[in-house]
């Protein structure tokens, strides 16, 4: 990104980099405030592509996947790369399309990706059957090495997650559950709610702590205010 914005004057260059940094800062956390600042960020350097990228992942992220899809198609054409491919098919789904995006994991473009980007287009294409009602395809399109392998990569929660709920939605109760687990030991950075689906599972109910404490608090004041315990009816 530093050597693109290096094509800019030296003040127009700071204020693009500073308003890309807050896009990446805020994306997770705030992804409206976060697509504010790639509107800005767009309209300074519009001809630079990581501008474009960014604003991509933006509109992306607050459901603009018809906005996101043509912001990720110019920066693709700018560089050449193939490294969008994945998402574009995402945005495919987004906007109702998904025969596209399942067309789209059948092209060449998906060979060039690297493994982490392949498993990317798996999660997309498995999400598409999904979408056209095709769930037992959806399991057989998450089933690949990178499943059954026993090393964790960054994606590695994701994809079995994504396999559990397959497997969940095909009345697979058991396996689903046993994949969420293993989900659960990969998720090292909390990415997924594995937990809690494996506590839908087991039936177990969590209490918020904070809110009986609230309520008994609550019901001491109204004690307290009648001057003490309640007298029992006779």
């Amino acid at each position: 990104m530093r050597q693109e914005l290096l094509s800019l004057p030296k003040t127009l260059a700071e204020d693009v980099a500073k308003n890309l940094v807050m896009v990446a800062k805020l994306l997770d956390e705030d992804p409206e405030k976060a697509y504010g600042y790639s509107r800005v960020a767009l309209r300074l350097a519009s001809r630079v592509a990581a501008v474009r990228e960014a604003a991509g992942f933006a509109a992306y992220a607050v459901g603009k996947y018809s906005e996101a899809l043509g912001e990720f198609r110019a920066a693709r054409r700018m560089t050449g790369g193939v490294e969008l491919w994945p998402v574009m098919a995402d945005c495919e789904r987004g906007m109702g399309r998904p025969e596209k995006a399942l067309a789209m994991a059948g092209e060449p473009e998906v060979q060039k990706l690297d493994r982490a980007g392949q498993v990317e287009m798996r999660l997309v294409a498995a999400g598409a059957r999904r979408d056209m009602g095709q769930a037992d395809a959806a399991v057989v399109t998450l089933q690949s090495p990178e499943l059954a392998s026993s090393a964790v990569h960054p994606w590695t929660a994701r994809l079995r997650y994504a396999y559990a709920d397959a497997l969940l939605e095909v009345g697979r109760a058991d396996e689903a559950r046993d994949w969420f687990a293993r989900a659960l030991e990969a998720d090292q950075g909390g990415t997924t709610d594995a937990s809690d689906r494996l506590a839908e599972l087991d039936g177990v109910e969590f209490t918020d702590v904070l809110e009986e404490s609230g309520e008994s608090e609550e019901n001491g004041d109204a004690d307290d205010a009648d001057g003490g315990e309640r007298p029992e009816k006779g």
